[in-house]
């Protein structure tokens, strides 16, 4: 009889879940997990993979994607099909993205915006975080609806890009009343955009046009007070917090100290910021260093890759995120002639799991519960999505191999170069 493609048993194999590790076999119906359990007798007909001497994860969740995101005069390379579609094929089954409303603009309308251009094209399952770039009665009405009726659940403020997406301090303490009010979870892009827009006039009149500049006009210490100041304004309200893409030790430690003060706050490193660090910024084939171009910057330090990871594998940070917001070198090229002029944006979104094995994993940091932890259990308790996503959806982890085969829309990836070995 032929196979049901629809059904399938994965046998024998070593199943993953966050506390513990088991020998199972998982029948599936629909891409559906229906039942885990020792010597099953699946239906007749369905397809069967043997997954002796194998792990058999959950599919990871991406809490930190921008696909099809209009910035910097130009729209991310990777639309929401490219951009799943890479996804899945690195082991990722659920992504979160964000909508970003323009300063004034209505935040149900922007929801409604990406959700149309989302919808007709992903390839996985999806949610919304929600950006609050301005403050008005109107938003924190918006914020109630889109919470009440719209399911979302997390809101982010930007400390940076002052005049496009920043809120000053006062904006962000009504927005942190209102998550607290609603029950919504609190998020922050730590960086000081006061200091980095004037740090980037300085760098600008001093001949300094290279995307060297973009690492010195916000250097750690911007990202690690900015991370402080945010962590004070959420305590102010008792409004737990999120710090996004945690990309220094400043910031990092930030986190740690608050939460040794009994501070709810997590903390979020990124593939690339594990995976490798911003000496690739002075390099000398222009191309290459813009391609690495992204904010919070990778910093210069060789051992911030290591001392996050470190953090992430003992519990002081929490679970990691892609921020996948790619520009191709066409785009990238905006800025030849001026840092600022660079957009913003690195891959990961594919490479993610694959750079934690074999930075966390391989390296002997955590152990593969540590794993799916950080790559998927976190996220799902974090953003209210547990425990349907966890072990609904599984991967074997052959998933390790798809980093040869590159899905993303870019031609350059800086977390690729670090997980080869595994393959």
């Amino acid at each position: 009889m032929a196979s049901d493609e629809r059904r399938l048993l994965i046998k024998g194999g070593n199943c993953v879940n966050c506390d513990r590790v088991f020998r199972a076999d998982v029948y599936c119906e629909r891409g559906l997990i229906r039942e885990v359990g020792v010597d099953l007798k699946p239906p007749e007909g369905t397809t069967v993979i043997d997954a002796t001497d194998k792990f058999v994860i959950p599919g990871g969740i991406d809490p930190h994607t921008h696909f099809q995101l209009p910035f910097m005069g130009t729209v991310a390379a990777d639309d929401f099909y490219a951009g799943t579609r890479a996804a899945v094929a690195g082991g990722t089954t659920m992504m979160i993205d964000f909508v970003i409303p323009a300063k004034g603009e209505s935040l149900l309308s922007a929801y409604e915006k990406w959700k149309g251009w989302a919808d007709e094209k992903v390839c996985c399952d999806y949610s919304f975080h929600v950006a609050v770039t301005w403050w008005a009665d109107q938003v924190a009405k918006e914020m109630e609806i889109l919470t009440k009726e719209k399911g979302v659940n997390s809101f982010k403020m930007f400390m940076a890009y002052r005049d496009v997406f920043m809120v000053n301090d006062e904006e962000m303490y009504h927005a942190f009343e209102c998550c607290k009010r609603l029950g919504a979870l609190a998020q922050v892009h730590a960086e000081n955009g006061d200091i980095i827009a004037e740090g980037a006039k300085k760098m600008l009149a001093m001949g300094i046009t290279g995307p060297e500049g973009h690492e010195m006009c916000r250097p750690e210490e911007v990202e690690g007070e900015a991370t402080h100041r945010a962590i004070v304004l959420a305590n102010q309200v008792n409004c737990p917090l999120y710090v996004v893409h945690v990309m220094s030790r400043s910031a990092a430690d930030a986190i740690l100290r608050a939460r040794q003060r009994g501070c709810i706050v997590f903390g979020e490193p990124i593939a690339a910021g594990l995976g490798t660090d911003g000496t690739h910024q002075w390099h000398k084939c222009w191309r290459h260093a813009a391609g690495h171009v992204m904010g919070p910057p990778l910093r210069p330090d060789p051992s911030t890759p290591e001392y996050l990871m470190n953090l992430l594998a003992n519990d002081d940070l929490h679970l990691t995120g892609t921020d996948n917001c790619t520009f191709n070198a066409d785009q990238k090229a905006m800025g030849k002639d001026d840092f600022t002029k660079i957009p913003n944006g690195v891959n990961g979104v594919e490479d993610r799991l694959s750079v934690i094995w074999e930075k966390g994993v391989h390296s002997g940091k955590m152990d593969p519960c540590r794993f799916v932890s950080v790559t998927s259990t976190t996220a799902a308790k974090i953003f209210n999505i547990y425990p349907q996503k966890v072990g609904e959806r599984i991967r074997i982890n052959d998933w390790m191999f798809s980093c040869l085969s590159v899905f993303m829309s870019v031609c350059l990836s800086v977390c690729l170069s670090v997980c080869l070995s595994v393959c």
